[in-house]
């Protein structure tokens, strides 16, 4: 049997090898091919696009590289032509994977499309899930509110559980907070950290001005993405030791520092997992804001306080992320230790509706199921 799989991202790539390395122990004799990256490559029997890097942010961004995308949608279809894979596995990034559902439905109506990780379409555009029931057998959340707003909808849906609980759970580590630690995690991609890395050296330099003790440290995702922090930093008139800028330690930082400033995304349930008493950040191009707020059908960013359904921490969006407005919520947190911790029993309570870990394991008894895979 041939599974086509589709990840748009490194995040993606993880969650896909993941997925196949749970697969293969269910059926030895997989064939694996389609697109995503090294992790997932490496498992692959067959022909294998590897283009994780090509991950982008934004309306204005997606405009950008559209021709590559076109390019690279016409590529897959083809290949699927030619392979005729029995499934269609699709791991996130709806932008691209829910376009690719729907037109591999249309064509070779035969192959069964499983979703894992669901897109987050109730957050953006609910009246859309009843037509992705048309083209899409199978949708695996990671959510556990997902499950029934899909099935109700009339989409096959299974929550397995949250992956990051297995990914996280081995990286605790002993030791207190640093009282005088403020941690900046201004996002994984280039224009997250162009857009919120900024505001946060501005809030630390407001911060520093009433709090000298305070020292702030920064986690860069790759060595580019800190040459690109480090720049900022002297743009922003900051010494050089104002903030230290390491590379790859940001779930370290996440334990070690008292609090943090962080940037909207899988970064902020990550620090809700290891107890960071935080704020939540997000900037974003003008027209992807203008656009993007106009389509919103949910009260908050921040997952945190989607799963909370309350703001259990501060969120400072586009033009409210001004810096001394978030520099006194940080402050707040600095200087109450009552209010860090009725946070850290909020963010406890929120990953404790994640379940239990496993999710890769029961994603691919799913997708064994749906499949009518026997088990080795």
């Amino acid at each position: 049997m041939k599974l086509f799989f589709v990840a748009g991202e490194a995040s993606g790539d993880a969650r896909g090898a993941e997925l196949m390395q749970a697969l293969q122990v269910i059926a030895p004799d997989l064939v694996f091919l389609g697109a995503g990256g090294p992790r997932m490559r490496a498992l692959a029997r067959g022909p294998f696009l590897d283009w994780a890097d090509e991950a982008v942010v934004g309306l204005w961004d997606v405009l950008k590289k559209y021709g590559y995308f076109r390019r690279t949608f016409a590529e897959l279809l083809e290949e699927i032509r030619a392979t005729r894979p029995d499934a269609l596995i699709l791991i996130d990034y709806p932008g691209f994977n829910l376009r690719l559902a729907r037109a591999v439905r249309a064509r070779f109506p035969a192959t069964k499309i499983i979703y894992y990780i669901s897109p987050q379409v109730w957050a953006w555009h609910r009246s859309r899930i009843p037509k992705m029931a048309r083209f899409i057998d199978l949708m695996l959340c990671i959510f556990p509110f997902e499950e029934s707003l899909y099935a109700s909808s009339g989409l096959k849906a299974k929550f397995v559980g949250h992956p990051m609980l297995d990914t996280l759970g081995d990286k605790r580590i002993e030791g207190a907070r640093d009282q005088h630690l403020v941690a900046l995690l201004p996002g994984s991609r280039s224009r997250e950290v162009q857009r919120n890395f900024p505001a946060m050296l501005a809030a630390a330099q407001t911060l520093q001005a009433r709090r000298p003790w305070l020292r702030f440290e920064a986690s860069a995702a790759s060595p580019a993405l800190a040459e690109e922090m480090r720049a900022e930093l002297a743009r922003a008139g900051a010494a050089e030791n104002f903030c230290a800028i390491h590379v790859g330690t940001a779930h370290q930082l996440m334990q070690r520092a008292i609090v943090g400033m962080v940037c909207s995304g899988t970064a902020t349930l990550e620090a809700a997992f290891f107890g960071l008493p935080m704020v939540i950040l997000y900037k974003v191009a003008w027209l992807t804001w203008t656009v993007g707020r106009r389509l919103v059908e949910v009260e908050f960013l921040g997952m945190p306080n989607i799963l909370a359904g309350s703001e259990i921490v501060r969120e400072f969006l586009q033009d409210a992320a001004e810096p001394d407005a978030i520099a006194a919520e940080v402050l707040r947190l600095v200087d109450d230790a009552d209010a860090r911790e009725a946070m850290q029993r909020e963010l406890a309570s929120v990953i404790a509706k994640l379940g239990e870990p496993g999710a890769g394991h029961r994603a691919a008894a799913a997708v064994a199921e749906q499949l009518g895979l026997k088990v080795a």
